[in-house]
């Protein structure tokens, strides 16, 4: 069985639901976009900036992270895994589940002071030797507060 797509209709859907989703963030004030490195991503941009002119707004970039290490905010995936195996290891726990994906994103956001923070510095460097022991410890506690631990979390004393 052979199935037949029309791929100008699936654009202009596409480009549909873009707008939708541009206008209903703008009246928010804020739009935010994740997309990856790759040329059907660089198209996605192009439309949600085209989008955001039909609508009425005005696109800008202000703030960009990157899986490029060329780039402020690198993306990287080591920032996550020593320190949520650790963390899992720890407490033994039998899986790595969804709040303990997110206790490790707000670990490693929280790494970075208030203070700290700037267009060009969202996102800790890989070189930065508190993410990992910082994900590890909220790692242990999601996994405990969420009865995946086989053993409890001793949280590190002050």
């Amino acid at each position: 069985m052979a199935t037949v797509l029309d791929g100008k209709a699936l654009a202009e859907r596409g480009r549909a639901e873009i707008k939708e989703e541009v206008a209903a963030l703008g009246q928010l004030g804020l739009a935010t976009v994740l997309v990856g490195d790759d040329a059907a991503s660089q198209i996605y941009i192009r439309r949600k900036h085209e989008a955001a002119r039909e609508v009425g707004i005005e696109a800008t970039v202000e703030v960009v992270a990157t899986g490029r290490s060329d780039y402020p905010n690198q993306i990287n995936n080591v920032l996550a895994f020593p320190g949520v195996f650790r963390g899992a290891l720890d407490v033994r726990a039998r899986e790595i589940n969804e709040e303990m994906k997110v206790a490790a994103a707000h670990a490693i956001a929280g790494t970075i002071a208030d203070t700290e923070l700037s267009a060009d510095y969202i996102v800790p460097s890989v070189f930065n030797r508190t993410v990992a022991p910082a994900v590890a410890a909220a790692v242990a506690q999601a996994a405990d507060e969420t009865g995946v631990a086989r053993r409890r979390h001793a949280p590190a004393s002050a």
